[in-house]
């Protein structure tokens, strides 16, 4: 078994581990990093709008 596909099912272990011991730390967590990456997209499209408009 590859790298790749080892690391995967180790992933998918850990997140069905911790889906079963605690549903509402891994909603939680999912929510917030779900935020946190929205606000992260919004600045990098911010930026690039802002470095074109500045051509």
């Amino acid at each position: 078994m590859d790298a790749k596909k080892l690391i995967a099912v180790v992933v998918v272990v850990f997140l069905g581990f911790w889906m079963l011991s605690d549903p509402r730390g891994l909603a939680t967590t999912a929510k917030d990093a779900g935020g946190e990456g929205w606000g992260v997209t919004e600045k990098l499209f911010t930026g690039v709008i802002d470095f074109v408009g500045a051509l």
